[in-house]
């Protein structure tokens, strides 16, 4: 079991972080990815603010694939979220798993996002483009409800 978590400023290349899983293990039977993109909330944002304790959010991240990867049977779990300010459209985090099966692949993958979008220690102001940034964003409540099915 493979588990990478990194938080970065910069962009990701999808394509590539499945390629490095898929070229490490050949037992590999189904690969899920979800990329999330900032939105621009019907044309009103000019950025999304995302900020993290360093060294804390990789930690807690790595903790949770680590449940991920207990509970389902899977082989890679990769996690890449940005911080900074990001433009809409721009991509925000990257969830990959890897597992035998498609069923695990895509369970893991869901529970990792429900975290990520709900509990994971970022915190996100935005920056509209007609006056000054908001307070920081509060989970909303359908992200709160998904994540309660896994308990």
């Amino acid at each position: 079991m493979t588990i990478r978590i990194l938080i970065q400023a910069g962009d990701f290349d999808a394509a590539a972080e499945v390629s490095a899983i898929t070229q490490a293990r050949r037992d590999i039977g189904a690969i899920v990815t979800f990329t999330g993109l900032c939105r621009d909330e019907g044309g009103r944002l000019a950025a999304l603010e995302l900020e993290h304790y360093p060294g804390m959010a990789e930690e807690e991240i790595a903790r949770v694939a680590a449940e991920a990867s207990a509970r389902w049977p899977l082989d890679a779990i990769t996690v890449i979220h940005r911080f900074g300010k990001i433009a809409p459209g721009a991509q925000i985090v990257l969830v990959v798993t890897a597992s035998s099966h498609r069923a695990a692949a895509f369970s893991g993958a869901e529970f990792l996002m429900d975290y990520l979008k709900t509990r994971a220690p970022f915190w996100k102001k935005e920056h509209p483009i007609e006056g000054a940034a908001t307070d920081w964003v509060e989970a909303r409540d359908a992200d709160d409800s998904a994540m309660e099915r896994w308990k």
